[in-house]
C-alpha cells in the first residue's frame, strides 16, 4: 500500500505574533520548498466573534499549508499537507526554524504525521 499524501502537524505554546508575518513565514517555506503556491490568505480575529488570534493558509498545488494562533493562550496550531512527490516535512521543518528564530521560548508540544489516502 502507498499514501496518496501525507499530513504533518505541528502544535506550539508560548507563540505570540501577527497573522501578516505568519503568513509570510508559510509563504516562504512552500517557496523553499518549490511547491507551488496557488493562492495565501490570511483572517485577524479581535475577540468579537472570534477568540482573538489569527488563521492562515497558503493552498499549494498539492493541498495546503496553514496555521491557527489562540492568542491569549499562546497556542499555535500548524499543518502541511501535501498529496504526489512533495514532502510536508521539509516545508514543516523550514516552518519550525524560522519559529524558533523569532521565539526561541517557543515550545513544541506535539508534531505527527500520518499517510493519507492509503491505496
Amino acid at each position: 500500500m502507498s499514501a496518496k499524501g501525507r499530513h504533518v502537524t505541528l502544535d506550539y505554546t508560548g507563540f505570540s505574533g501577527e497573522g501578516q508575518w505568519m503568513l509570510t513565514v508559510l509563504q516562504n517555506a512552500v517557496e523553499r520548498s518549490n511547491v507551488r503556491q496557488v493562492h495565501s490568505h490570511v483572517s485577524e480575529f479581535d475577540g468579537t466573534e472570534s477568540p482573538p488570534g489569527f488563521a492562515a493558509v497558503v493552498l499549494i498545488d498539492e493541498s495546503h499549508v496553514s496555521a491557527h494562533c489562540y492568542a491569549e493562550d499562546g497556542i499555535l496550531a500548524v499543518d502541511c499537507f501535501t498529496c504526489g512527490d512533495a514532502d510536508p516535512n521539509v516545508i514543516a521543518d523550514d516552518i519550525h526554524d524560522q519559529l524558533l528564530a523569532m521565539n526561541p521560548k517557543l515550545c513544541l508540544v506535539q508534531r505527527t504525521e500520518l499517510e493519507r489516502f492509503l491505496m
